[in-house]
């Protein structure tokens, strides 16, 4: 063999065995480049989700009680323009549609982009009246505002037995019939919460409850504890500060100026079964009700639960 051909036979073995090589040393590339790429991507857990922005939520319009009554359309107007989605009222000398009647009002809301949710109103004047009218224009609620203070637990028992045949006609019309707690209800009467009584005694696919927050605190309990106990029973609620050191039963402020931390028990709210979030302010220092209205929109915007 001569000396060109031995050095084509070594060159041909050795890319033979560099070729028969590679395959393997590609596999072992690949599972460090592999193995690099892993570690290089492992992360932390992903923290839970940190809840959304509340973009829907309402106003009482007795928080503009001094101005509401002068000129209705006007007022409503500006609370749109303030970034509230729907409404909650209350009955007036002009009746719970202020003299527009079912259809007007429901045909303003309509133009103002707003849907009215639900109305306080006296459950004891025309009543079946009132719950026809409101299911006539998709009203979800028509809410009890006030019991007041009672001498015994047999009264709420009464106040019960009320809810529930309220809660009937309302049923038969196609909504949904509450009550609006104040701080006398989570006050302990004859050894028992009235609170307690009125939610173990109404019938829940009859009757719903709207939480004022503010008197829950008031009264010195614990928000969050109750709408745990009671899941699914609170679907309204009213979202209204309290006074930092405050010394006066009725003394609310600004949302965002108090006391109540509204990130914390509106999540827990929602977790719990929480529809609707509507704003309410009753007292006002340093500012107007229609300034009020418009701050608490927008610490509303800014809250995520």
């Amino acid at each position: 063999m001569d000396h060109k051909r031995r050095a084509f036979l070594r060159l041909s073995g050795s890319l033979a065995a560099g070729l028969a090589l590679a395959p393997t040393a590609c596999k072992l590339m690949s599972k460090d480049e592999k193995k690099e790429g892993e570690e290089a991507g492992k992360t932390e857990t992903p923290p839970a989700a940190a809840g959304s922005a509340l973009t829907t939520f309402g106003l009482q319009l007795y928080t503009l009680r001094d101005d509401f009554p002068k000129d209705p359309k006007g007022v409503l107007k500006q609370v749109a323009d303030m970034g509230y989605k729907q409404v909650e009222g209350y009955e007036g000398k002009d009746g719970i549609f202020w003299g527009m009647g079912a259809a007007g009002w429901k045909k303003y809301m309509d133009e103002l982009g707003m849907t009215f949710v639900s109305t306080h109103c006296d459950i004891s004047k025309d009543f079946e009246k009132k719950a026809a009218e409101a299911a006539s224009i998709g009203m979800k609620y028509l809410i009890c505002p006030w019991k007041g203070p009672q001498k015994s637990l047999d009264d709420f028992k009464r106040f019960a037995d009320e809810f529930n045949q309220k809660g009937e006609i309302c049923k038969k019309n196609g909504l949904r019939f509450a009550y609006h707690n104040h701080d006398y209800t989570f006050k302990e009467l004859g050894g028992q919460m009235p609170q307690d009584l009125l939610m173990t005694s109404t019938d829940p696919a009859l009757v719903d409850f709207e939480m004022d927050i503010y008197w829950v605190v008031t009264a010195g309990q614990d928000a969050e504890a109750w709408l745990k106990k009671y899941k699914d029973r609170f679907r309204l609620c009213h979202v209204k500060d309290r006074t930092k050191g405050a010394t006066e039963t009725a003394d609310s402020c600004t949302l965002g100026q108090g006391s109540i931390d509204y990130s914390r028990i509106l999540k827990t709210a929602k977790e719990c079964g929480m529809q609707y979030y509507i704003v309410e302010q009753e007292k006002y220092t340093g500012t107007t009700p229609l300034q009020a209205a418009a701050d608490d929109a927008a610490y509303m915007k800014k809250l995520v639960i």
